[in-house]
Parts: structure tokens; sequence; C-alpha cells
């Protein structure tokens, strides 16, 4: 069955891709011919044109994370088949043209955020409240993956040392170490390649010795600190990498580290046909296991859920704060926009099929993350617990998990003090430097950073559930909120924008009801004298969302109503 569900889906992907995807570029006019943001505005610093193949690596390091293997995993508890259907049907027709979208238009307004692109079409007002709305959004998404990393990386408060060898060296140090020793790398990498002159080819294999060189060293010696300590290491190291040219780390890392995720999937893909072939893991999720389960109805949780594996609002955000600032040609909007977006789902494809390998654990609590069950089920599909090969490789896929979630974690940062800025510029003012006032110093870049990290990683200590099930619907209105930018955009110069409304709708709808339900949850565990500050926390953050939501819907509305009569 598993061999069956991976052909399947790398099959409607691939043609997904290439008639849909080139439908839509043919529907909206890219044009090899133009100059990118990454020429026109070039600054040494943000704008700075990538090779494809290094700026896939950034593009879909970056929006995976660990969304799609969370996701999916977590949904899974509805059966494999609605789970499949959604993260196919959703990459294609829904998180593909969400991302391929936004990329495009960013790349149509001087590689400028979704937010720029809502006030040239929508207006000022509305323009403020998506800043404010994507903010929030973000914050959420540093607080989730600076617990997910932390978490990864913390040795027991108890612990004691800097360094730990030998028997006493655990998993987390291990992965701590690797992670860190990660970093050195993409920076020499990138003063390799963008200093020294040496070319993408030779550049890459020996980028690609030197994580085997630190996979065996952090496998000799690990990092002990304690979860505490590395929630202040993370937020120290986001603000430096977020400030950056991305020359320097950016670029570098994701493109490095994109080879660890096209090394994960590899080995999925051959772990499930050898388990097919040799018997050594069996697929146990059913088909179908009701419309309602611990995690609610089907609709809206599923869709919810699933997350980055199908469409998520974090994509339009990385498309159009980075990767439109780094797009050498428009024609590469196209495999980097739609093409990662369906790698994605295929990823999310491969978590289903590897919680799959270990359901039966996954749902008797045996995993403390779905990330863990991710690492063992694919290890499943090679050997017994207690073979070599299968602790080598979960070791190492528990690597590739924090690794992504890191990378989701500095570019998230990074977008955090573009969008800072701009809900403190005026129309006409291009940075900080041309503000007056104390709108000057709200821009300045260090000071927007700093705010976003001292709330994300304060936040970042709420149990991941305090965060993960409020950054879903946020993070999926987000999307709905981006495809009606992008419709309505299109619809102001005369593109074909109608395969956005039946996405834009639907992720709306459902991420509004999720909202809906999570506030009426909490106002009752409220009156009832149950809630603590988690509880109020997300409360508050959850009716924010959904007023800054309805009221830009309000605004949607309207502009597809005057678009409609100019016609």
């Amino acid at each position: 069955m598993a061999v069956v569900i991976i052909l399947a889906a790398i099959a409607l992907l691939v043609i997904g891709y290439i008639f849909y995807g080139s439908w839509l570029a043919k529907q909206w006019g890219i044009d090899p011919a133009r100059k990118t943001p990454a020429y026109t505005m070039s600054d040494g610093v943000d704008y700075v044109a990538a090779k494809p193949a290094v700026l896939m690596g950034h593009h879909f390091s970056s929006i995976a994370g660990a969304g799609p293997i969370n996701g999916p995993i977590q949904a899974a508890v509805f059966g494999w088949v609605p789970v499949f259907l959604w993260c196919v049907i959703g990459g294609i027709f829904f998180g593909g043209v969400h991302d391929f979208g936004a990329l495009f238009a960013s790349a149509r307004h001087d590689g400028k955020s979704v937010g720029e692109i809502i006030g040239d079409t929508m207006g000022k007002k509305a323009k403020t409240l998506f800043l404010i709305f994507a903010l929030l959004v973000l914050i959420l998404v540093i607080a989730s993956f600076v617990n997910v990393v932390a978490g990864t990386f913390a040795a027991p408060d108890d612990a004691k040392g800097l360094f730990a060898t030998g028997a006493a060296l655990t998993g987390t140090e291990t992965t701590a170490m690797i992670s860190m020793l990660f970093i050195v790398l993409a920076v020499i990498y990138g003063l390799l390649t963008n200093r020294a002159g040496l070319g993408t080819l030779p550049a890459t294999i020996l980028g690609l010795i030197g994580i085997v060189v630190i996979v065996y060293l952090g496998l000799k010696v690990g990092l002990v600190f304690n979860r505490t300590t590395w929630i202040f290491l993370i937020g120290l190291y986001i603000t430096i990498a977020s400030l950056v040219p991305v020359w320097i780390l950016l670029q570098p890392r994701d493109y490095l580290s994109s080879y660890l995720l096209y090394v994960m999937m590899g080995i999925a893909v051959v772990g499930i046909i050898f388990s097919a072939i040799s018997g050594s893991a069996t697929f146990q999720i059913p088909a179908f296991t009701g419309w309602k389960t611990n995690l609610g109805g089907l609709f809206p949780a599923l869709f919810i859920t699933v997350a980055c594996g199908a469409c998520s609002g974090f994509h339009c955000l990385i498309a159009s704060g980075t990767t439109a600032k780094q797009l050498d040609n428009e024609v590469h909007a196209r495999p980097i926009g739609y093409g990662a977006m369906l790698i994605e789902s295929a990823l999310g494809i491969i978590s289903l099929i590897a919680v799959g390998m270990v359901f039966s654990k996954y749902v008797g609590g045996e995993f403390g993350s779905p990330s863990a069950a991710f690492a063992a089920g694919i290890a499943t599909m090679f050997g017994a617990e207690t073979s070599t090969i299968y602790k080598t490789l979960y070791a190492l896929l528990t690597l590739a998990v924090s690794v992504f979630a890191l990378t989701s974690l500095d570019s998230g940062t990074r977008l955090s003090r573009y969008m800072f800025s701009e809900l403190f510029l005026k129309e006409g003012e291009k940075s900080y430097k041309d503000a007056k006032g104390f709108r000057k110093v709200l821009a300045y870049p260090l000071f927007g950073t700093l705010f976003m990290v001292i709330v994300g990683c304060v936040l970042g200590g709420l149990k991941l559930s305090q965060i993960w099930g409020l950054f879903g619907a946020a993070n999926q209105l987000l999307a709905g909120l981006a495809l009606m930018a992008v419709a309505a955009w299109l619809g102001n110069v005369g593109k074909n924008n109608k395969m956005f409304f039946f996405p834009m709708i639907f992720m709306l709808c459902a991420t509004l009801t999720q909202l809906a339900i999570t506030i009426v949850k909490k106002f009752g565990a409220i009156g009832g004298g149950t809630a603590a500050w988690g509880d109020w926390f997300q409360l508050i953050f959850a009716l924010a969302m959904f007023v800054l939501a309805i009221i830009l819907v309000i605004e949607g509305v309207q502009t597809f109503s005057r678009q409609k009569k100019t016609k």
C-alpha cells in the first residue's frame, strides 16, 4: 500500500507541475527578458541575484521547516485517504498557485512583500492591517520553531558541562553540535563562492564533504545546554542571521541544508520500496477513521492541521520577502515557486507513510513529537530498533528536521525585519533613513528584529500545543488573504485571476471557522475558571486575527467589486 501511495502522489504532482504550472505561467505572462529586482534593486545585502539551484535550496529549505512533517503526521488520525487527497489536490490547486502567485507578484513589485502589493491594489489601510496580521503570524512562527529547536537540542536541566563525549553523549547533544557546526560550514561556503570566486559545483562538492565531516564530529562530541539556555542562544543567532548580508549565511546555509532534505526524501522512498519487498515494516493507517477525531471535525481541522503539506501562508512571506529579492530570471519563478510547493506536498505524503509504519506506537503516545515519529518510521523501514542502521538513520533524520526548523527561523526573522520597517514607512520612503522622528527609530532594522525575537522567544517558552494549533489557523488564514491580494493585483493589471477565487474562499472559510471554535473554547475555559495565561494568550491572538481578517476580507470584496464595475 505504501508503494502505491507514494507512486500515485509523485505521478499526480508531476502531472500538475507540467500542465497546470505551465498554464499558470502563460496566463500571467512570465517574461524571461524582464529584469528582476535582484538587478534593478541590487544592494549586496538583501537584493542579490542567486543561481537557480542556490535559490531553490534557500526557498525550499525555508518553506519546508518542520511543517510538512508535523502537520500530515498529526492529521493521520483521520486516515490516510483524507491526508493524501488534501496534500495532492491542495498542493496543485491551492498551495502551488499561492506560492507561485506571491513570488511572481512580488517580482513585479521590486521584491516587496504582499503587504506592499495590497497597498497598491486595496489601499493604505488594507496594507497596514495586512502587515500587522503578518507580523502576528511571524511571532507565532518564531515562537513555534524556537520551541521545536530548543526542545530538540536541550539536555536535561541537571546536565553538567559544555561538551559530552563517549557513553555520556545523547542524540539531542549530537544534533545540537552538528547544527551549530552547520552554521560555520555555511559561512565558509558563502565566503568561498562570493568572495574567493569558487564555482558552484566545486563549492557544492566541498560543502557536501563538509557535511560528512561535521556529522562525524557531532557523533563524537556533543553540546550540553538546557532548554532555557538554548532559547537564548537561538534568539541571539536569529538576530544576527537576519541582519547580515544574505550571501554570508542565508543563501549558503539554505542551499546546503536543501541537500539534507533531498537525501532524506530519497532515503524515505528507498525505504518504502525496501520495506515492501522485505516486509521489514507494514503500513498501519486505516483509509478513513471517521468525520471527527481528537483534533475536531474533518472540516476544518484536517485543512488546518496538514498546513504546509498542502498550503501555507508562511510561504507567501518567504516568496515575497527573501526569494523575490534573489530571483535571477522570471522564468525561474515557476520551478522555485510552484515546483518547491509540490516537492513539499511529496514530503507531506512521505511523512504520512513514515508515521504509518509506527502508527500504533504513535497513537499510543510512545513518541514525544511528530518529528520523532517521522524519524522512527523511516528508520523502521530499514531495520529493528536495536540495529545500527536504525540508530544511525534516526539520528540523521532528527538532525535534518532540526536543520530545517532553524532555517525557517532565520528566514522568518529576516521577514519580520522587512515588514516591521514597512509598517512605519510612509509612501515614497524606501528605508528607515528616509523616515522622520520616532518613525525612524521604529523602522530601524535592529529595533524591529529585537522586538520580534524577544516576543517570539518569550512565547517559545510555552508548551508547543499552546502555540501550534493557533499557528496553524493563523498560517492558513494568511494564505487565504495572500490569495486575495494576488488575485486583486492580477485583476488590476488585466490578467486572469479566476484560479484564485475558490482556493481563497475555501481557505478563508476553513480558517475563520477554526478561529471561531478556538475563541468559543477559550471563553468557555475562562468562564469555567480553568484558564491559564496560555489560554488568555490564545484568546487575545485569535480575536485580534479574526477581526483583522474580517476587515481585510471586506476590503477585498470592495476591491473585486470595483474591478468588476470597471470592466
